[in-house]
């Protein structure tokens, strides 16, 4: 089975790193090693983070810093390229993993064929969560089936063989103005250099839908990152927007729903 690196980028992140980390040390198959990248934090984000080395010191977590510029881009770009092993897994700092994630991505890998891979999501801050990740997995198989060539990858669940990161690495868009979706302009390299993308269902991850806190605006603005994704390399097929369509329909009603929420648990506190 190939080895597997996981890469956490980490901006004030303190709130939730030490379950994301916690997450990974649990794991059936233990990654070969953790990186967490720090950009910046102005919170107890490193530790946080050194807390969890000190309590488990032969996990191969390694809290590394790039403060050079503030953004995803080269914070994510820093941990990916010191990583060291033959498959590098790419979450959120709010990522939680199912216990079998390194598992599943070493299979997924083993056999050379697939050059990185996505899967579902569980939102374990929203209700039902077990029916809301199958949703959350027909709709994205339901994505890939309208990709065509260029199917998506989710930067909160994703892996990436080492050498197909090597090979687009010098031609990702460097998005100064922090306007595209950075996974899906890894996404979108891979697949005009020839590499191939694969959804796996059983790839499952729990994450946070603190995105849906934003204001309408500010969701708008995110949403808006994949059609400037899209646009900065020219590709104007309209079945690749499928997602805006979606994250602009369950919004109104979720964002709702955890104000709502949010108030409750402010008057019983």
């Amino acid at each position: 089975m190939p080895t597997v690196s996981i890469v956490v980028p980490a901006y004030n992140e303190e709130a939730v790193i030490e379950r994301c980390l916690r997450a990974i040390v649990r794991q059936s198959v233990p990654a070969s090693e953790v990186l967490v990248v720090d950009n910046r934090s102005a919170d107890g984000t490193r530790e946080a983070v050194q807390r969890v080395i000190d309590e488990h010191p032969r996990a191969g977590i390694r809290l590394l810093r790039q403060d050079r510029r503030q953004g995803l881009v080269p914070t994510r770009n820093l941990g990916m390229d010191a990583a060291t092993g033959e498959v590098l897994g790419r979450i959120d700092a709010d990522t939680v993993l199912k216990p079998d994630w390194v598992a599943q991505v070493s299979r997924v890998f083993a056999d050379g064929v697939m050059d990185a891979v996505s899967g579902p999501v569980e939102y374990y801050d929203l209700p039902l969560r077990t029916i809301g990740q199958q949703i959350d997995d027909r709709l994205r198989r339901l994505q890939v089936r309208l990709a065509g060539d260029f199917v998506f990858l989710f930067g909160s669940n994703m892996a990436v063989r080492a050498d197909a990161w090597r090979d687009v690495r010098e031609f990702l868009c460097d998005d100064e103005a922090d306007v595209m979706h950075e996974d899906l302009d890894i996404a979108i390299h891979l697949a005009l250099g020839g590499r191939r993308i694969a959804y796996c269902s059983d790839m499952v991850a729990g994450m946070s839908a603190r995105r849906l806190d934003d204001r309408p605006r500010d969701f708008r603005r995110y949403v808006d990152r994949f059609e400037n994704t899209y646009a900065a390399h020219d590709i104007r097929d309209v079945r690749l927007r499928a997602p805006m369509a979606v994250f602009l329909g369950v919004y109104p009603a979720l964002h709702v729903h955890r104000r709502v929420q949010a108030q409750w648990r402010a008057l019983r506190s």
